[in-house]
């Protein structure tokens, strides 16, 4: 039977699929990677673990299944997070800092204070916010060992490395959108921003499509030495290829430790109001365009919120969160500030509206409805933006299994939301994006026909004023910032 390989590198784990010409999943392994946090805010991982678990991964998924041909392989990657590796050797030569790691957010304060803010803006179509990767690169710049020559990347390219013995230095455009050096009307690196953030223009890898050419492996133990790599894609653009959300105002929400909200644009259009313009795919050299909006933290407040109310799982708190009578307080997550539409660093987690009748199951539903909340800002300030009407709307990423949450989510948005059976939804993307690439589907038509298990989700409700209420007063106090007088 022949397949593509699917790896999904991502923050907490490594997956690997097999997809045959059907679509469907023949095969599917998974392997764990650790996250440190070696200062307060600052977040990182080992490069050289992140490898380790997809030879893991992979190794698993093959074992699950027999009789296949592997025809390609594809790469979906956690995004906005870098490492740094000699170029000769492949030594990796510092830790993969986090999407989620603040450590450059003074010195994205001082481009700021400089007045840079705009312009970065208008090129990359990103503000300038720790979460994304050119101050990063910087910072691992700064500590590379004297005389060395070192390639930097996001982590499509150092799997890429990885996977093709280092004969391949090269990314997809989707990750080069998010890495706030990329171009997006020109589809090059800037020379500009380079000089502004100091990073090596060298270094950088060569951007490629989406569904192209990205080497063939060598020495990866289990795939046989010359089969194609033949697609690369951010995980939440993968999700929404995925999906098959081709047309215009289609879209859908990543949900995992933090959220990614996109849909799907016409052309380019301006990023404002909090939200980023980004390329979703590359293919044949012609980029669609995308809204996205990053929540920094959405469903990692759940297990917080368990342990807190000594539950034993996130199951049991949103069991509890179900049972909660109305006119519960407020909960905002900035627990490493917020993100799209407020980007706001400075902003802190808290609860609002807290009374002595306020019981343990409202604290829970709090903390469930602030996912649906959070989208919902995204989801306006992005309407805004495009005028226009949005189309189908699928949900994806571990939390999106659970029916509850989801609800929220529907009945937050008042409007329907579509449930993925497939979690892996960011590695079936990038299969279908290999698959284009060698044939295996001819056009977008043929991938929108492949079968999927969906549920859709109808809004009971739209949620009511007083709850929407509650929530602006939390993020109002979330992000208060009190006037000192002189000595205080």
């Amino acid at each position: 039977m022949r397949a593509i390989l699917a790896i999904d590198q991502g923050t907490t784990n490594s997956k690997a699929l097999l997809v045959s010409e059907s679509g469907a999943v023949l095969s599917r392994g998974a392997s764990p990677v650790g996250i440190s946090y070696p200062q307060p805010g600052w977040v990182e991982q080992s490069a050289e673990r992140i490898w380790n678990s997809v030879c893991e991964a992979v190794d698993a998924c093959l074992k699950g299944a027999a009789d296949v041909k592997i025809e390609a392989l594809a790469i979906s990657n956690q995004r906005e997070s870098v490492t740094m590796w000699d170029a000769k050797t492949g030594e990796a030569l510092g830790p993969v800092i986090s999407w989620q790691c603040r450590r450059t957010a003074t010195d994205c304060a001082r481009l700021i204070e400089a007045g840079h803010l705009d312009h970065v803006q208008s090129i990359t179509g990103l503000p300038l916010d720790p979460m994304f990767p050119g101050p990063k690169m910087r910072w691992l710049l700064d500590r590379a060992p004297a005389g060395r020559a070192v390639r930097l990347g996001t982590i499509d390219s150092w799997l890429i490395h990885r996977l093709t013995s280092g004969k391949l230095h090269a990314c997809d455009a989707s990750n080069a959108a998010r890495s706030q050096l990329f171009d997006l009307k020109r589809q090059v690196w800037s020379d500009e921003l380079c000089a502004l953030f100091g990073v090596t223009k060298d270094a950088l890898p060569d951007v490629r499509d989406s569904s192209g050419d990205f080497g063939v492996t060598h020495g990866f133990p289990g795939v046989a030495d010359g089969t194609p790599i033949r697609a690369a894609i951010g995980d939440s653009h993968g999700a929404l290829f995925g999906h098959g959300a081709f047309h215009p105002g289609d879209g859908k929400v990543t949900f995992g430790t933090g959220s990614s909200v996109m849909t799907t644009l016409p052309e380019f259009l301006a990023p404002d109001h909090g939200i980023t313009t980004t390329v979703a795919w590359r293919i044949g050299g012609v980029p669609t365009f995308a809204f996205e909006g990053n929540i920094l933290v959405s469903a990692a407040s759940l297990p917080w919120m368990a342990d807190i109310l000594g539950l034993s799982d996130v199951a049991t708190l949103v069991d509890l969160a179900a049972t909660a009578e109305p006119g519960g307080p407020g909960f905002v997550p900035a627990f490493v500030g917020l993100g799209a539409p407020h980007w706001d660093s400075d902003a802190r987690a808290l609860f609002s509206q807290i009374n002595f009748s306020t019981t343990r199951a409202q604290m829970a539903r709090a903390v469930t409805d602030s996912i649906g909340f959070q989208v919902r800002d995204v989801f306006a300030a992005m309407q805004s933006l495009a005028r226009t009407n949005f189309g189908a709307l699928y949900v994806d990423g571990g939390p999106s299994q659970n029916r509850f949450l989801m609800q929220t989510v529907a009945d937050a948005l008042a409007h329907p939301v579509i449930q993925c059976e497939a979690p892996e939804v960011s590695a079936l993307g990038a299969a279908h994006l290999a698959g284009l690439s060698i044939g295996l589907w001819p056009d977008l038509e043929a991938i929108s026909a492949l079968a999927r298990t969906t549920s859709r989700i109808e809004p009971t409700a739209n949620s009511g004023g007083d709850d929407i209420q509650t929530w602006k007063d939390a993020i109002a106090r979330s992000t208060f910032r009190p006037a000192l007088g002189k000595g205080e």
